[in-house]
């Protein structure tokens, strides 16, 4: 994929993901304990392929640009890129044992549900704990916290497992 419509490919996900969470996703709550952080799928379903550096410098883009939109002080940026860290991480301890193919991206359908459910299933957590300890400063309510970090991943989670069930190409084999 060349540079200019790989750019512009990830601006538009960039505003879609950033668009439906901020005018639509976001309202959902359940019992007052659990948010789907919907943007995620724009970082976690970024190419395989994609340099470090420009993972971080989009996790700060779409952190940046939810805390524009929540007033939150860096909150979803700090979570954001943590998870933007992280992710080259957990896709080198998922690797197959023939590797990744250039063309490979996260997909359910492509890469196995025990795989996409383990790499989902971390880095959502890890995000939502970096998120929420930061949320709130302290041990003070550690419970409440946690209950939230879990209710919130399984909200996530599930959102954006639908996300790949509905919109991302089933591919049979690969190449």
């Amino acid at each position: 994929m060349s540079g200019l419509r790989f750019a512009f490919v990830q601006a538009l996900r960039f505003a879609l993901y950033a668009g439906l969470h901020v005018l639509i996703i976001s309202r959902l709550v359940l019992f007052d304990l659990g948010w789907c952080f919907f943007y995620l799928g724009f970082l976690l379903f970024l190419p395989l392929a994609t340099p470090i550096v420009v993972q971080l410098l989009l996790a700060f883009g779409m952190g940046l640009t939810m805390d524009i939109f929540y007033d939150t002080g860096g909150l979803h940026a700090a979570a954001a890129v943590f998870l933007g860290f992280l992710r080259p991480w957990v896709l080198r301890l998922l690797t197959p044992r023939d590797g990744y193919d250039s063309g490979d991206s996260v997909n359910v359908h492509q890469m196995g549900w025990q795989w996409f459910g383990v790499y989902l299933t971390l880095l959502v957590l890890l995000h939502h704990a970096a998120f929420f300890l930061l949320e709130l400063g302290s041990f003070h309510h550690f419970g409440m916290t946690m209950g939230k970090m879990v209710v919130s991943a399984l909200f996530t989670g599930l959102a954006l497992l639908i996300v790949q069930l509905l919109f991302f190409p089933v591919r049979r084999g690969r190449n």
